[in-house]
This record gives C-alpha cells, sequence and structure tokens, in this order.
C-alpha cells in the first residue's frame, strides 16, 4: 500500500451466514485412490436474511497482519493471508493449529516480509478441486540483496488441509523498493491469471515504469498458466495487447501505481481497481469486461483526474515524453483526496452471495487511513451509485474479499478477520 501508513498487516476467514446450512463435508475435494476429484457444490444459505444495514462480525484472528480472505471455488474453508509468510486455514470460524503453508522466513520459506512487503496474494486455480493447484504472489530478496516480486505455483498434499511445502517461481519481477508492490491476483472468467504490480516504489514513479509497456511494474498482467511458452513456466494469450510487440507480451493493462486490492465482478467480468494514489488522490475505476484490454489508466502522467505537472506533490512525470494528454486514458469513477482522510483505498468486490439478497450488485470498498465503509454499483452509462454508509467499522483494513460462495470478509493490519453481513 503507503510507505507511510501499512506497516504491519494481519487476518483470518470463514463461511458464516446467519443461519446458513452447512455442508456435509468440509475438505476441498475427495481423495480417490490419491487422487482429487470435484467437490460438490456449496448450498445455498438456508435462511437468507433481508436488509441492508451492514455490520461487521469478527470470526477470528492470524498471528500478525492479515492480508486476504480467499477459498477455492465450492469449498467451504477459509484461507488467510498472514503478511509474514503463511496461509492459515478456518474451518466452520475456527483457525486451525497448522498453516496450511508456511513460506516464512522463519520455515525457510522465501517470503521477505515487512512494511508493504511480504506474502501479498493468494489465488486458487479453478480447478482446484481436479489439480491441487493454487498461486501465491509474495515478495523475496536473491543473495545480492535485490528485491523481487514473485508469483508462484503450489500445490495440495495428499491431506486437504495441507499444502506441499515448495512452490515453483512461475514468474520473478525486479524491483528496485521496498514499497508499492502491487500483489493480488485473480483468475478471471476466461479462466487466465491476472496479476497487479506496483510501480516499483519510491515517489513520482521515478523510473517511469507505469506508462513503459516494456516493464511489467505498474501494470496489470495476464497469463495462461496451464499453458507453457518456450522458455517460460507459463503460456502468453494470443490476445493479450503487446503479443506481436511494442510491450512486454506479459502486459494487459497499464498506468497504475499500487494496485494493493482489486476484484472482478463474478457475474459480469467487470473489474474493480483500488489505485493507491500519491500525495493527493485516491482512485476507484471500473473497467468493464470489454473495455479492460490494452487500458491506460493514467499514472504517472495522471494522479486521479488532474495532470501530475500541476500537483504539489512531485508527481511531474509527464513532460515531452508522456504528455498530460487524456485521450486514451481511462479515468476514476470515484476520487477521495487526502484532505478528507482517505490515504490508501483498499477496493472490495461486488456482493454476489445469497445470504443478503439486498447487497447482491453492490460493491463495497474502504480505506486504510479513512476507514469506514462505502458501497457503489455500476450505472449503465458507467457512472458510479456512491453510498456512503453509517456506523462504525473495523480500523485500518487490508482488504474486503469474497469467499467461494460469494459472501464477504474484511482483513485489517492487526490479525482480524471479519464477515460483511446485513439485517433490517
Amino acid at each position: 500500500m503507503r510507505s507511510t501508513t501499512l506497516v504491519a498487516l494481519s487476518v483470518a476467514i470463514v463461511a458464516a451466514c446467519g443461519s446458513s446450512k452447512k455442508p456435509a463435508r468440509d475438505d476441498a475435494a475427495v481423495i480417490d485412490d490419491g487422487k482429487l476429484v470435484d467437490a460438490p457444490v456449496i448450498p445455498s444459505c438456508e435462511n437468507p436474511v433481508a436488509g441492508e444495514q451492514v455490520t461487521m462480525r469478527r470470526i477470528g484472528g492470524v498471528v500478525g497482519a492479515a492480508l486476504l480472505a480467499t477459498s477455492p471455488p465450492n469449498d467451504p474453508r477459509l484461507f488467510v493471508l498472514e503478511q509474514r509468510g503463511a496461509i492459515r486455514l478456518f474451518k466452520d470460524e475456527v483457525l486451525q493449529p497448522d498453516p496450511f503453508l508456511d513460506l516464512s522466513v522463519d520455515a525457510g520459506g522465501p517470503v521477505a516480509a515487512g512494511g508493504e512487503q511480504g506474502l501479498l496474494g493468494l489465488a486458487f486455480h479453478p480447478q482446484y478441486a481436479a489439480n491441487g493447484q493454487f498461486f501465491v504472489f509474495y515478495t523475496t530478496r536473491v543473495p545480492n540483496n535485490t528485491l523481487r516480486d514473485v508469483v508462484a505455483r503450489c500445490t495440495v498434499s495428499s491431506n486437504p488441509d495441507l499444502a506441499n511445502p515448495t512452490c515453483v517461481e512461475v514468474l520473478s519481477i525486479p524491483d528496485f523498493a521496498g514499497n508499492h508492490n502491487g500483489g493480488m491476483i485473480e483468475f478471471g472468467n476466461d479462466g487466465l491469471l491476472y496479476i497487479g504490480t506496483g510501480d516499483g516504489g519510491g515517489g513520482g514513479d521515478p523510473q517511469r515504469t507505469a506508462q513503459n509497456p516494456a516493464s511489467l511494474l505498474g501494470k496489470f498482467l495476464r497469463i495462461d498458466v496451464d499453458n507453457k511458452a518456450a522458455g517460460k513456466d507459463y503460456g502468453i494469450p494470443a490476445d493479450n495487447p503487446f503479443v506481436a510487440g511494442g510491450g512486454a507480451p506479459e502486459v494487459f493493462m497499464l498506468g497504475l501505481r499500487n494496485p494493493w486490492r482489486w476484484s472482478f465482478d463474478r457475474a459480469t467480468g467487470d473489474l474493480w481497481i483500488g489505485d493507491v494514489g500519491q500525495g493527493q488522490i485516491e482512485e476507484l475505476h471500473v473497467v468493464k469486461a470489454a473495455d479492460q484490454r490494452g487500458a491506460n489508466l493514467g499514472w504517472s502522467v495522471y494522479e486521479g483526474n488532474s495532470c501530475c505537472d500541476t500537483q504539489a506533490d512531485n508527481c511531474t512525470q509527464s513532460g515531452a515524453q508522456y504528455p498530460c494528454e487524456p485521450t486514451g486514458k481511462l479515468f476514476p469513477q470515484d476520487s477521495r483526496t487526502h484532505a478528507s482522510g482517505w490515504i490508501s483505498i483498499i477496493a472490495g468486490q461486488v456482493y454476489r452471495g445469497t445470504c443478503y439478497p439486498d447487497l447482491v450488485g453492490w460493491h463495497f470498498y474502504t480505506d486504510y487511513g479513512k476507514g469506514g465503509l462505502v458501497k457503489a454499483r455500476l450505472q449503465p452509462a458507467g457512472t458510479l451509485e456512491i453510498v456512503d454508509l453509517p456506523g462504525t467499522f473495523p480500523a485500518k483494513p487490508t482488504s474486503l474479499h469474497a469467499d467461494s460462495r460469494g459472501e464477504l470478509y474484511m482483513t485489517n493490519d492487526v490479525g482480524s478477520v471479519y464477515h460483511l453481513e446485513a439485517g433490517p
């Protein structure tokens, strides 16, 4: 997130829904003759609750900063990222004693944690129940102490509650600073893996990575983890915008500063992005599925809707190379200023669960510094209907993400996990 805000982060999780009916089994997949086979579909909430009065119920906590809670498809368990490098497992809102996976330095793993670094992202393969694969994003340091942002492929063991202890690097990106690492990864409805990267750190995009299509920093990347290209542990989708040249073939979108948290709307494929601002403006972008390929979100030519040459926070990265030209740029649908208390936006997810039918279609988001909670939904013209919600909500949030059923969970940097609930 921001170098001046997130010093620590933490999380925990589980699937809960008032009086929802729990599935008969709690493992991700059936083990049959040593092979994973498809898990049954999780049932909908037995007794959905009407109402739009949103509250957060704490379900537990983990060690250190909790950064994300998520689940494999059709899996009732909840997996929580600990910044230090471990993935913790909750069953029926009970934290299991052993980590699902521990990549921390203390366990001999590669994760370099601290400040904005650590185990930052987790995404389960759409066919996880069959192939047992999941992917993580973490920061590490190679022997010469150079920082790298890594996406790695991991696998579950024969015990569905334990992963195999080592993962294989899929993509390693050299980084020059310890902040603006991005780290969110998620599979799209197309089955491809999307990776959000920060601009590398420092102030004002000092190496001008965000607008440089040849750089993997300050981007959304899109790769095919099921088909490998020559010399890579992944494939390049044929319709990526720079597959024929003019930029790195992995690049799908550009012009981002630090897309710390983002998500796809599972129903529409629209992409909701919280791009953490520099010294002035926090941005929420909603990019429709048809507009995503090659989209340019403007940084570091623009911060919010303002040309960086006019900003007072040393954000002067335009000039002759990158003039302040709005053509071809996508601007945020919601902007919040630092003067209003927003300092690190936390984009959430569109609610697609069944427990709270009056929340369906609303995206929920917040801010690390300001706190509170906002809901928004996309109108046909592309504008947002935005509602700042009343009430008191957890401080220092780090994520607001959905489990396999579409129910939402907030994590914060003091180790707590909360279930978003609603009533009359």
